[in-house]
């Protein structure tokens, strides 16, 4: 009897520790796929516990120069939606992305929802909009209605979620920018030059009141000339600027000469085309995060130039 009673008191415990467990944290997940990490991070806070999240490009990989590869098309076709910034960033990779919306997979840029004459058109690219929004953050925040309607498309249980999760993402962007507005106008703004090796920074010069002279165009697919870096030495020198920037997806060697020719000091890394690798922390910023990104990049910037 006692030993029946044991048998079946271990059966019933055996039932309870492998009976599947079920929770909303376990539901079938949204397979999401985004090309660069500022745009997998906010994919990532919109999309919650409901979306995994596929990131193309790693940190240090620069968008204008990649190349897709083999891999990188099982996973994009495996994709439920696709997010990419559009604007002629991921310039290699359009073919794809046109390849893959004919077949039905979602696609989408995320610049979509700026509104068009927020666009800066550089000259040296003419007919193409600068594709660096993300450097300005309240356009940035422009973007989060693109990614809650991708979202909801393939997952429309999930669209109540994924809008309440949207408005608090654009709450924090636009707080950030305010932080940015703030942290920028404690620089004098005769000091607000901002010298780095490529023009990623234009709409950051826009929105915070920066003078910004890069080393190459745009694009990172030409390399200076030597005619540039010695037009960019003289600018230095004749505006007295104190320090200059090299960028994580650039290789830095002109950029460096230009400082040793010009006498300004290298005042940091700067953040550009991809972030950091996640949870890597430059004193107390993740860049591994698009806030922390920002912020890095903002802080390092007005200490240096002070």
């Amino acid at each position: 009897m006692k030993t029946s009673f044991i048998s079946r008191v271990l059966l019933l415990a055996a039932i309870v520790l492998f009976a599947p467990r079920f929770s909303q944290a376990e539901e079938p997940k949204v397979k999401a796929a985004a090309t660069i990490g500022m745009i997998a991070d906010i994919v990532r806070q919109v999309g919650g516990d409901r979306v995994q999240v596929e990131q193309v490009m790693g940190p240090g990989i620069d968008p204008h120069l990649y190349k897709p590869t083999a891999t990188d098309a099982v996973h994009l076709s495996q994709a439920d939606v696709i997010f990419y910034n559009g604007l002629m960033l991921e310039g290699r990779m359009a073919d794809l992305f046109s390849r893959l919306a004919r077949n039905g997979r979602k696609v989408y840029a995320v610049t979509e929802s700026v509104p068009e004459e927020k666009f800066l058109e550089p000259a040296e690219f003419e007919g193409h909009y600068d594709p660096h929004v993300w450097f300005d953050t309240g356009m940035w925040a422009q973007t989060v209605p693109t990614i809650v309607k991708g979202l909801s498309e393939v997952d429309p249980e999930g669209k109540a979620l994924y809008e309440e999760n949207g408005k608090k993402v654009q709450a924090n962007l636009e707080a950030l920018d305010a932080w940015c507005k703030e942290t920028a106008g404690s620089l004098p703004e005769q000091k607000r030059i901002l010298v780095t090796s490529h023009d990623a920074y234009n709409y950051f010069g826009r929105a915070y009141g920066f003078k910004v002279v890069g080393l190459q165009g745009v694009s990172t697919v030409s390399e200076a000339a030597l005619a540039d870096m010695s037009q960019l030495v003289d600018f230095i020198k004749d505006q007295q600027v104190k320090a200059i920037f090299v960028e994580s997806s650039v290789n830095p060697a002109a950029i460096k000469r230009v400082a040793e020719d010009s006498g300004a000091k290298v005042g940091g890394e700067l953040f550009s085309d991809a972030m950091g690798n996640p949870g890597e922390m430059h004193g107390p910023y993740d860049t591994g995060t698009y806030e922390g990104m920002v912020r890095h990049n903002m802080s390092t910037i007005v200490n240096a130039l002070k």
